[in-house]
């Protein structure tokens, strides 16, 4: 898979772009500040509906538009696509495949792949489990979009309990209070089970997505580190009880068994949760645990270990992804500057056969030369294709 043209219209720093593209390596270097993420950001959206740096839409759009366009061409080998997005200030996104209007924008997700390296990438690492979680559900949705749909679901389902949870107000409170938290308690069962089969299946997803990661990061942090550093080692902490480790079970007897593990945990934490008007158990709350020399990442790690295993996430994000498939476009954002020459030149090794390398750097000489390609220079939202450039 790869990219054949990248389009934009008032999109962040850019009125308008059209960026001709090619399988290998594609560089955009220039000063900070210029666009060059940008870019990349715009790539990156049209894989995932999201941006990696901004939580909400708006700044993307170009100060003083009432929307942005972002167009992106897209060759497999067997077919092509266009996707389309437009993304407007106040109104719904529209997005439009190979010119047809989709009526759900998430169905366009999976049409472009892509794995992004960039510097909030020690995020999940040192960060909070949240990003953690996050890079998760991020994978499952890129690998199977379904998941769009069950994360969706999940997040909807855990922000009307806790809304419930609120209005029943503390223990020992007024007399309205009491009254509320009686009829809250009298529903909760039917939300609970709610959660339970929604959660369900997004814990046993990502339980299963874990156990096919481990081999993958481990491999990936010794190639990136060097060999010397290790070992490194992930797993899935579920907030209640203990994970089954049953993989030989089927799917449908996992969900089954975690949905009645999940109920069970509610049951425990009802009191607490009414006290405090939060969901204490579910998958909102668990944990992907990371660990580097048989210590947690977080807090022992030091700052090289960190990004070996940041970048070993991502790694093992593009190994499963281009497992019996084509390979997805691979985007490093910065993140050579961030990185020592050992680092940088056993990253460059392991992506350079990519089928396609977008990569940003402030200074190209960061740029190791194994990865060297088409290079465009990147100067107040202008690009100047580089002469000399393969």
């Amino acid at each position: 898979m790869h990219l054949t043209r990248l389009a934009l219209t008032d999109f962040r720093s850019y009125t308008e772009a059209d960026v001709p593209l090619k399988p290998g390596v594609t560089i955009f270097s220039g000063p900070n500040g210029e666009g060059k993420t940008n870019l990349v950001e715009a790539v990156g959206y049209a894989a995932t509906m999201a941006s990696h740096r901004a939580a909400q839409d708006a700044p993307l759009i170009r100060k003083g538009a009432d929307q942005a366009i972002i167009r992106a061409a897209i060759s497999t080998g067997v077919h092509d696509a266009l996707v389309e997005i437009e993304l407007n200030a106040g109104r719904a996104n529209r997005v439009r495949l190979n010119r047809t209007p989709l009526t759900r924008p998430r169905d366009v997700l999976g049409v472009l792949r892509t794995v992004l390296f960039a510097p909030e990438d020690l995020a999940l690492v040192k960060g909070d489990p949240g990003e953690r979680r996050r890079f998760l559900d991020d994978l499952l949705v890129a690998m199977a979009p379904r998941y769009a749909a069950v994360r969706a679901d999940y997040d909807r389902v855990v922000k009307q309990r806790t809304a419930l949870l609120k209005s029943a107000g503390p223990k020992g409170g007024p007399k309205g209070n009491r009254q509320s938290r009686e009829a809250v308690t009298a529903t909760l069962d039917v939300w609970d089970a709610h959660l339970a089969r929604a959660g369900a299946e997004l814990l046993v997803a990502r339980e299963h997505l874990v156990n096919s990661l481990r081999p993958h990061v481990e491999r990936s942090y010794t190639a990136v580190a060097g060999g010397d550093r290790g070992p490194a080692a992930i797993a899935y902490r579920r907030s209640f009880g203990s994970p089954v480790d049953n993989f030989a079970a089927t799917h449908g007897e996992r969900v089954r068994a975690a949905a009645r593990a999940l109920r069970e945990a509610l049951l425990e934490v009802r009191a607490s949760e009414l006290d405090r008007g939060v969901c204490l158990a579910g998958p909102h709350r668990d944990e992907l645990e990371l660990s580097v020399r048989d210590l947690p990442a977080r807090g022992y790690a030091s700052h090289g270990e960190s990004w070996s295993m940041a970048l070993a996430l991502r790694l093992a994000s593009f190994d499963l992804l281009r497992a019996g498939r084509e390979d997805p476009v691979l985007i490093l954002d910065d993140v050579f500057a961030e990185l020592d020459e050992g680092r940088r030149d056993r990253l460059a090794a392991l992506v350079a056969a990519a089928e396609q390398v977008l990569v940003t750097a402030a200074v190209p000489d960061d740029i190791p030369r194994l990865l060297a390609g088409v290079h465009f220079k990147v100067s107040a939202g202008t690009l100047t294709e580089v002469p000399g450039a393969p």
